[in-house]
This record gives C-alpha cells, sequence and structure tokens, in this order.
C-alpha cells in the first residue's frame, strides 16, 4: 500500500483540510492546489531523493581544509527543493509566498523524510527565516529571511557548545560591543562573538552562497563577567559571509571557521559542524571577532530562540515517523516476498496437539507474512508510525488554527501546542525507531546488512532521540512545564479534546471498549500527575518523568487512533477498503497491545519511586 492514500485520508477524511480555503489567508487554495503540491513533492522526493539516499549514507561530507565536499545529487536535490518554493510555502504572497496551510506544508514535506531524511529538505533554514519574521527587525527580514526563503542562503541553529551539552545555562560564548556606534549599524546592534559551538547541522557547506547562523551568546556586564543562568542569553544573526544592506555578498569572510566535521551514526548526507567564532582565522577589518547582529532585545534570546526550537522539535517528529514508515514499508515488501518456514498444523486430537507443536514439512515454505509474530511486528509498525503521522499533521493543523483561528480558537490551539509539542517530537523518536528496529527483525540477518535499507533507517533515526533536546528533557519540559502552565489550562484542554472523542466513539459498538478503556488511561494520567506533585517538590516529580512521558504519549495516541477509527467508519461504515480495515486493525492493535503498558509507567510516577533518583553512584 503506497503512502499517498494514508497522507489523503488524514488531510481531507480526518483534519477536513479541504475547508480551510474558507479562511481568508487560504481564499485562494483549493484541495485543486493542495493536491498538486503533494504531487510536485512527490514527484521530486521520488526523482531527485529516494534513488540517492544510499549514495549520501555511504559518501560522507569530506572536508579538503577549504570547503566541505558533497556528492552533486545533494545539491542536484537542494536546487530541486528551492525551485518547488517549498521553503516560502507558508509566507505571504507579497514576499513570494504561496499562503499554503501548514497542515499542506507538513504533509507535503513528509514525502522528502521518506525518501531520504539526511539529504535534508530546509527544516533548519525555514525555521531560521520564521523566527527572523517573528523577532527580527525589518531590514533582517529584508537581508536573511527572505534570501533564505528564496534558496539563496541557508540557515542554521547554535546552541549547543562543547562544555554545556544541552545546557544553556552554561553557554560561554561572548558577544561586545563592535566599537563605537554599534547600535546604529541598519542590519542591527553590531557585536563581535567569540565562542564554540558544537553539533551544528549543516554548518559549513557550498549548497548556497551563503549560511545564515543564528547563535545564542552572552553580553558581559560591566564587570566584564556573564551574567549566569539563561537570563543574559542573546540571539545574534552571524552571516558565514558579510552582507550589504540590500543582502549582496561583500567579499570579506565573517570570522567564522569549520573546526570539524562530526561523524554521527546517522543522517550522514547532513554536514554535521563544530565551529569557531571569532578565532581570528577570518579576522574582519584586521581584528578577530565574528560580527553579529543583535536579534530582538539584549538577554532575551532564549525566549526568541524558542521560536526556532519547538518549530524544530515538530519537525524532528516528523523526521521520525517518515523514518519509521520507510523502514515499514521496506520489511512489508520484504514479508510479502521472503518464503521461509511452514504453517503450524491443527490435530484434531488434543492431546496430540498438546504434545507438539505440528508442521507437514513436505508442504512448500510459505511466506513470512502468513506467520503471526511477523504480523504482530508489521502491526506494531504500522499502527507506531501512522499513529506519529497522525499527531504530527493534527499539531500543523493546530499551527493553522492558531493563525487563522478566531481568538478563543487561537488561544486554545496555542495551549494544546504547548502540551503536544514534547510529545509530538519525542513519542515518535522513541516509537518509531522501535519500528525500524522491528523492521531489521523481520529481514533476520539480512537486516544488518547493507543491502538492505532497513539498517540505515535505524541508523539515521537513532539520533532523533536527542535532536533538538533528549527525551529526558522533554519529559521534564511536560512534567515540569507544560501541565502545569496556566494552572493546568492546557492538560484540561487536551483532555476536554479526549473527553469528546471518548463520548462519540462510545455510542459505536465495536469502538465503545475502546473508548472505555482511553477514559481509564485519561484518569490513571490525571491522578498521576497529581500524585507526582503532591509533595511540592520538583526532585519528587521529575525523578520519573520519562515514564510519565511514555504514559501520557501512548494515551495521546490511543486517543488519535481512536479518533481516526470514528473518521474511518464515517468513510467507509462496511469497511470494504483494504486501507479501511488497515486503519481499524491499527487501532485495534495499539489498544490492546500498547496501550496496557501505561499502568507500569504510571505505577512509578504515581508512587514517586525513588529508585533511579536515590541509587548510590558507588553502587553502579
Amino acid at each position: 500500500m503506497s503512502y499517498r492514500p494514508t497522507v489523503e485520508f488524514l488531510l481531507y477524511q480526518w483534519l477536513d483540510a479541504q475547508n480551510l480555503p474558507g479562511r481568508e489567508r487560504f481564499a485562494d487554495h483549493s484541495r485543486d492546489t493542495f493536491d498538486a503540491v503533494l504531487d510536485t513533492c512527490e514527484r521530486i522526493a521520488r526523482e531527485k531523493y529516494a534513488p540517492f539516499n544510499r549514495s549520501v549514507d555511504a559518501q560522507e561530507p569530506q572536508f579538503d581544509g577549504d570547503k566541505v565536499i558533497l556528492p552533486q545529487c545533494t545539491y542536484d536535490a537542494q536546487k530541486a527543493y528551492a525551485a518547488s518554493g517549498m521553503l516560502s510555502a507558508a509566507q505571504d504572497y507579497d514576499i513570494g509566498g504561496m499562503q499554503l496551510p501548514y497542515t499542506v506544508e507538513a504533509a507535503a514535506n513528509s514525502f522528502f523524510g521518506l525518501a531520504s531524511i539526511s539529504m535534508g529538505s530546509g527544516l533548519l533554514t525555514v525555521g531560521n527565516a520564521n523566527l527572523l519574521m517573528v523577532h527580527g527587525t525589518e531590514a533582517q527580514q529584508k537581508v536573511f529571511a527572505l534570501n533564505e526563503f528564496s534558496g539563496r542562503v541557508s540557515g542554521t541553529m547554535c546552541l549547543s557548545e562543547p562544555q554545556a551539552g544541552s545546557s544553556l545555562s552554561d553557554v560561554a560564548t561572548r558577544a561586545v560591543p563592535d566599537g563605537a556606534g554599534f547600535e546604529s549599524d541598519p542590519l542591527g546592534p553590531r557585536y563581535r562573538l567569540k565562542g564554540n559551538k558544537m553539533w551544528i547541522s549543516a554548518g559549513e557547506h557550498e549548497l548556497t552562497e551563503n549560511i545564515i547562523h543564528l547563535v545564542l551568546a552572552k553580553i558581559p556586564g560591566p564587570d566584564g563577567k556573564l551574567v549566569p543562568g539563561t537570563r543574559g542569553i542573546s540571539l545574534f544573526i552571524v552571516p558565514k559571509k558579510l552582507v550589504d544592506i540590500e543582502g549582496n555578498l561583500t567579499g570579506v569572510r565573517n570570522d567564522v571557521a569549520l573546526a570539524g566535521l562530526n561523524h554521527k551514526l546517522g543522517w550522514r548526507g547532513t554536514t554535521n559542524t563544530l565551529l569557531n567564532f571569532g578565532e581570528g582565522k577570518y579576522p574582519v577589518d584586521g581584528e578577530a571577532g565574528a560580527v553579529g547582529y543583535l536579534v530582538g532585545q539584549a538577554g532575551k534570546g532564549l525566549h526568541c530562540m524558542f521560536h526556532m526550537m519547538n518549530e524544530a522539535r515538530i519537525g524532528i517528529g516528523m523526521a521520525a515517523t517518515m523514518l519509521g514508515l520507510a523502514g515499514y514499508y521496506a520489511s512489508l515488501d520484504y514479508a510479502k516476498n521472503r518464503p521461509q518456514g511452514r504453517p503450524v498444523q491443527n490435530p484434531k486430537d488434543k492431546d496430540a496437539a498438546a504434545a507438539a507443536v505440528v508442521k507437514d514439512v513436505a508442504q512448500p515454505q510459505v511466506r513470512i507474512i502468513e506467520h503471526a509474530d511477523v504480523k504482530r511486528m508489521l502491526l506494531a509498525q504500522k499502527s507506531y508510525g501512522e499513529g506519529a503521522l497522525a499527531l504530527n499533521l493534527f499539531c500543523a493543523r493546530l499551527v493553522d488554527e492558531q493563525a487563522t483561528g478566531d481568538s478563543a480558537a487561537a488561544d486554545e490551539a496555542r495551549l494544546l501546542l504547548e502540551v503536544l509539542t514534547p510529545i509530538a517530537k519525542s513519542w515518535p523518536s522513541e516509537w518509531c525507531l522501535e519500528a525500524n528496529s522491528l523492521a531489521i527483525q523481520i529481514h533476520g540477518g539480512y537486516g544488518y546488512t547493507r543491502d538492505f535499507p532497513v539498517e540505515q533507517y535505524w541508523r539515521d533515526n537513532r539520533l532523533n532521540m536527542i535532536h533538538e533536546g533528549t527525551h529526558g528533557i522533554q519529559a521534564m519540559d511536560l512534567l515540569g512545564r507544560k501541565v502545569l502552565m496556566e494552572n493546568g489550562r492546557g492538560l484540561q484542554l487536551l483532555a476536554a479534546r479526549i473527553n469528546a472523542t471518548i463520548e462519540r466513539a462510545i455510542q459505536v459498538p465495536e469502538l465503545a471498549a475502546h473508548a472505555n478503556a482511553l477514559g481509564s488511561a485519561l484518569q490513571q494520567v490525571g491522578a498521576a500527575t497529581k500524585a507526582a506533585w503532591s509533595t511540592g517538590r520538583p526532585t519528587d516529580a521529575l525523578a520519573n518523568a520519562v515514564p510519565y512521558m511514555q504514559a501520557f504519549g501512548h494515551t495521546v495516541l490511543a486517543w488519535v487512533w481512536l479518533d481516526v477509527a470514528l473518521a474511518t467508519l464515517q468513510a467507509d461504515a462496511q469497511l470494504a477498503q483494504a486501507a479501511s480495515v488497515g486503519r481499524m486493525g491499527s487501532m485495534r492493535f495499539f489498544f490492546h497491545y500498547e496501550l496496557p503498558k501505561i499502568g507500569a509507567w504510571l505505577q512509578v510516577v504515581s508512587s514517586r519511586d525513588p529508585t533511579c533518583a536515590e541509587f548510590p553512584e558507588e553502587a553502579f
């Protein structure tokens, strides 16, 4: 079964995306224009990305001492993607955009993730530009963001540092005013930055004429010391090559130097870098220090950067989802074509059946898809991948609601996104990785070889539990902030959405038991949330934040699947189509095999189990 019908069902039968043109911003669109965008992206992904997924994995980026060398297919893919207009798909017409709903944009971009995730399709560039459109000055938007949307330049985000990792409080990159009159530079207050940034994706390449780094750094106080914590963090635009007020290259290289390439387990088609800012390798006006332009207010950089970080987190969730589905399709094809083993016989004599499993070795081998355990592994992959896709598209639909809905609907969408973002990033990162592991298992020994793509999908996906905030960071964000913010209103709104689905499903005989199971799960999550915080001590609550997030995520996915099941029955009451049978079976699998797991996770949360937190270091 191809991927396109699954996307179309979720967009049009479940999320009613065809009705979005009823909103003023999308009035020029229709289902026909949406389908045309899907057609274009599906074609480019099929022609420019998918054939080269293995090539970019084998031909890792190399640095020749002057520039990073990438295979020609990467240049061709980037050029085709930029020419498609997808970099500016959601932007206003007057700056060259399509005013496309983000729901449709996310669905269209998913084809590139399915074809070759590590070749990239502009995730960080678009996020970089979107941040500047919200927090940048008019000049910064014109010079930097608009050129990113056109594909002329690309963008990065520079947060982590070698000594700090994910702890942004410990950022040590310094930014000092660049001489007299630094505040009057037309591109923004001009600073000189010195420091090191680590794990910077697409931090150095020749795919575009320039690279726009968004860099977190601290401005020293009057005593020359950096403000501790995150309060002193500011955000700066640091171009690889300096430009004038029209965005044209000046011929001056900024003091940003590649210190080395990181060779990761996966995503090998994307350069990953350690960058040195201001070390003096490329002095500007005879002085060491990378030139950077302040974005927003000094000391408010993290607030600005979260605009890009949250967007990237949902993007990583989609990347993990598409890798999970890529592995599923590969293992499904293998299972349909690989003969091995024979079916178990059912003898009439019960005693004989109890004594031994009987197989007729004279019979020909069957394809492995006929074995129940292989079906289990395929169903798990399908329920993880398609469920994660539905979740991510639902979050994309909330983005459109926040942008174009009335004030009440927009505010509700904002809060729902706050609560769901940690899940949208972390749940696919964990469970679609498990799907990739099952894809390898279905291939047997061949799964470990490079003769089949599933080992690459697993390697690529393993990065996503760390990308844009580790699993533990997302869990602490969920339990420590998101479910508590605004007196728990976001959690209440989500519970209301889930209960509305339960009320609808409980009226349908074949869904009533699942509706009751979801209601019980929701009650357990609510009770565990209260129990975790019952002492008022964050150390008690957060010690088991990851099991909490796993249970929370499984409950959300069960809700998504139940809601999708309702849409399936509405579209195909007789379940006449194989795709409808597949969705209903995936829903049942999730409720029977996955949702019951939340009890064990929530037990340690509710009891504030101290086993991990209090385990003595010397006992390891």
